[in-house]
Formats: C-alpha cells, sequence, structure tokens
C-alpha cells in the first residue's frame, strides 16, 4: 500500500469516526426544559459525551492535517488556507467541551441547593446551553465548512475523486455554510427542519467520501497530470 492509498484509508476512517463521535457526544436532556434537574442525574452520560466530543476534536485535527498534506501537492497557499480553517473549527469543539462542563457543573451545584427556583441558575444555565450551541453549531461549523470548500474544490481540480462526488461536496459544504450564516443571523433557528436539511448534504457527502476513500483511494495525482497533459 503506497502513501497516497494509506492516507486515504486512514483519512477515510478519520471521517467516520468523526461522525460517530459526534452522534455520541450528543446530550438530548440539553432540549429539556428541566435539563438543570436531569444533568446532575446523568452524570456519567454527561462524562461520555465529553469524552467523544474531545475524540472527535482530536479526529477533525488529524484529517485537517492529513488532507492538508495532499492539497499541498497542489497549491500550497489552498493548503495553508484550508488548514487554517479547519483547526480554527476544530478549536471550537474543544471549547464546547469546557460549557458542557460548566453545565455539569452548575446542575450538581443545583440539585445540591435543592433545586431551588433561581433566577442565578436559570440564567446562567441558558447562558452556558446557548452558548454551547453557538460553539458547536456556529464557531465550529462555519470555519469547518469553509474548510470543505476549499477540499472540494482542491479534489475537483486535482481529480482525486470522481467529479460528482467533489461537485456534490462543493453544492453540500456552500449550503452547510449558508445554513450556519442564516441561524447566526437569527433567519433559521437550530431545531427547525430547514436546518436539517440545509445541512443533510454535506453529512451525506461526508459518509459517502468516507467509503470511497476506504474502498479505493485517491486517484495518483501523477496520473491526473497526465491525463490533463494530453487533453
Amino acid at each position: 500500500m503506497n502513501s497516497d492509498r494509506r492516507t486515504a484509508t486512514v483519512a477515510g476512517i478519520l471521517l467516520i469516526s468523526g461522525i460517530a463521535f459526534g452522534i455520541l457526544s450528543s446530550v438530548p436532556a440539553l432540549e429539556y426544559p428541566d435539563y438543570l434537574a436531569k444533568l446532575s442525574a446523568m452524570r456519567t452520560q454527561v462524562l461520555l459525551a465529553v469524552f467523544f466530543q474531545a475524540a472527535m476534536a482530536v479526529a477533525y485535527v488529524c484529517i485537517a492535517v492529513l488532507f492538508h498534506q495532499t492539497i499541498k501537492k497542489y497549491d500550497g497557499g489552498l493548503a495553508i488556507a484550508y488548514f487554517a480553517f479547519r483547526i480554527i473549527g476544530a478549536a471550537f469543539l474543544f471549547a464546547g467541551i469546557a460549557s458542557l462542563s460548566l453545565l455539569l457543573s452548575l446542575s450538581r451545584d443545583f440539585a445540591s441547593a435543592g433545586f431551588p427556583y433561581s433566577s442565578y441558575f436559570q440564567t446562567t444555565g441558558e447562558l452556558l446551553r446557548t452558548g454551547r450551541d453557538l460553539l458547536n453549531h456556529v464557531g465550529m461549523i462555519l470555519p469547518w465548512m469553509t474548510g470543505g470548500l476549499i477540499l472540494c474544490f482542491s479534489m475537483f481540480k486535482m481529480r482525486l475523486v470522481p467529479l460528482w462526488l467533489s461537485v456534490w461536496g462543493i453544492l453540500g459544504s456552500a449550503l452547510s455554510v449558508l445554513s450556519t450564516l442564516m441561524l447566526m443571523l437569527g433567519f433559521i433557528k437550530m431545531a427547525p427542519p430547514a436546518y436539517f436539511i440545509m445541512n443533510t448534504p454535506a453529512a451525506l457527502f461526508e459518509l459517502a467520501l468516507s467509503a470511497y476513500l476506504i474502498f479505493k483511494g485517491f486517484k495518483p495525482i501523477m496520473n491526473n497530470a497526465n491525463e490533463k497533459g494530453g487533453l
């Protein structure tokens, strides 16, 4: 197995792992009105969510490093831009870990105080919950998907994967960037179907890309250059 094939396989595995870690890092209890009371009673599940979010952040850093090395063979400037955006996105994931840990700590204090109806607990909880949502769904998604646009454009130009897959990635990433901007500006909310519909193509693209990389790998860059020269 040559280095490009090995890089593609590892990148595909990391992409699938990142998606799985993201699902496991969710905390459905935060969507309920009594989330402060619920979190203290499910400490183990929350700590597992913290662990899986950290694992997702590490996986995303590794993904950024691997694809940076591949893009650099085509365009050093694009590689740097890609890497910068994706590292920023991963950094926001790490920040989201802190907000979830603080929510757990606040919930424990809330339980110790006898679950009082206090503006301090309610206001602080809402600030931390909203902050976590913004970190994960705006701070992380916006730079990560901007990096995705650069990645898919580079794969399109380098012919590393089939053209239909590159185009799918460009359109999916663009839709995710648009939905994130609309969320940030208040045009859509986080829960309604429109938000999930706009992000679905990018999620499905990552699954398709990971499967392609694992089973097929990148097309050889040298062969692609020769194909271009013969056209």
